[in-house]
């Protein structure tokens, strides 16, 4: 009879799980012949609301934040077929190196930084994909965008004559912002519809919530998240369509909508400082040669041609010689020379290879995420290099603001080509 009862009470145990209803996963978005279900989107949703939190950011409307939420994994999620299709990707090797990084940054070794992520909630698999489809992301801007954007001497001229009639001199700017995107080949109708939606946000700030919030809740830009802050931006860095409104505001004003190729745009102005001293630095002439990994060259292949090649300068060839047949850089037909370099203007692994040689010494073999390096110091000089400096600060804006501009065109092509449709 025992027996029987517990039968009889696993059945109806078994009955009354079964007519509880169970939530099904459902389609949110169809991106090509991918999806985004709604788990997919809830996980993505509960990471940015601990990101918020974290940072104290007072949360915008759940919607507003769902919607923001689905738009990025939609971006993702193109660009990542886009990497797909075309064959860049990035290795289990490469993605290793990056999060010993990460974790290194945080002052980690790598398996106290994942136990840290599991016991914060973060599933380690998913926070490592994620890195790969964020460097996939960086390498995709860098081949389709960067590489292809031209500033001349005419551009530094004209942008260093600007700069000098507006009175920005030494001057750095602290800033935040938040950008509405407008798609290239929008109707006047949808250009209306983007721009109420700016005019929303701006009457939100106005109306006294705080900038990371609304950031988080409408700004297309990547840094949304973590509140829109820019950072400290020297003047002689902005485009005049910036430069001009914030140099009539004080700390802690707002522009009005600013209107430009990609959008809808609203600055806050958190601090200002100014510095116009003669800079000093320590700068190095180098050359290198350079051997890339890739899909078709894996890393222990590029390894063993630059060894070669090594080997053959530690005989006698001539580095430039070497450079020009072999190295798979830009400067490979000026003999790998790179001219003067200042200090931040080559990656980390370089930099630290390269400051550890004396002057006509070639490196060993030094990685970087680019590939495999030789190295050779050919002088190196103290000097002013205020000129000079402003001259590649006009430069990185022109090519920071032609990039960003670039890059929203490119993202709104991915998304004029592909078949998307929205699920509610």
């Amino acid at each position: 009879m025992k027996i029987i009862s517990a039968l009889l009470l696993s059945v109806l145990t078994f009955a009354a799980h079964a007519a509880t209803p169970v939530a099904l996963d459902r389609i949110r978005a169809v991106v090509n012949d991918n999806i985004i279900t709604q788990q997919e989107l809830s996980q993505k949703v509960a990471a940015a609301v601990r990101q918020l939190q974290k940072q104290g950011t007072q949360l915008p409307d759940a919607s507003v934040l769902e919607k923001q939420v689905l738009e990025r994994m939609i971006s993702d999620l193109l660009q990542t077929q886009f990497a797909n299709e075309n064959g860049v990707r990035v290795d289990d090797v490469q993605l290793d190196k990056a999060l010993a990084r990460i974790a290194q940054q945080n002052k980690l070794d790598a398996a106290t930084f994942r136990a840290k992520l599991e016991n914060d909630g973060i599933d380690f698999n998913k926070f490592r994909e994620e890195i790969r489809a964020e460097i996939v992301s960086v390498r995709l801007r860098e081949r389709e965008v960067d590489s292809k954007l031209i500033v001349s001497e005419s551009d530094i001229e004209d942008y260093l004559a600007t700069q000098a009639n507006q009175g920005n001199k030494g001057e750095e700017l602290q800033l935040a912002h938040i950008l509405i995107v407008v798609p290239e080949q929008a109707s006047a109708d949808s250009i209306q519809t983007y721009k109420r939606r700016a005019e929303e946000a701006l009457s939100k700030l106005n109306g006294g919530a705080s900038f990371a919030q609304v950031a988080a809740g409408y700004s297309d830009a990547k840094d949304a998240l973590q509140g829109g802050v820019l950072g400290w931006r020297p003047t002689n860095q902005l485009p005049s369509l910036f430069s001009e409104p914030l140099s009539k505001l004080k700390a802690g004003e707002l522009t009005g909508l600013l209107r430009s190729p990609s959008g809808f745009h609203i600055i806050k102005l958190l601090d200002r400082k100014t510095s116009d001293t003669p800079v000093f630095i320590s700068q190095t002439h180098a050359r290198h040669i350079l051997i890339k990994t890739s899909e078709f060259v894996s890393e222990n292949e590029a390894k063993a041609r630059l060894q070669e090649i090594k080997a053959r300068i530690d005989k006698g060839a001539n580095f430039a010689e070497e450079a020009k047949l072999h190295s798979e850089d830009g400067s490979a037909p000026q003999g790998g020379d790179l001219s003067w370099l200042s200090p931040g203007e080559t990656v980390p692994e370089f930099e630290k290879a390269m400051d550890a040689l004396k002057i006509s010494q070639v490196s060993g073999l030094v990685q970087s995420g680019f590939g495999w390096h030789l190295i050779q110091v050919l002088e190196r000089r103290n000097t002013d290099v205020s000129v000079e400096q402003k001259k590649q600060q006009a430069r990185n804006a022109i090519r920071a603001y032609k990039s960003d501009d670039a890059y929203q065109d490119w993202l709104r092509q991915l998304r004029d080509r592909a078949t998307l449709e929205y699920r509610e």
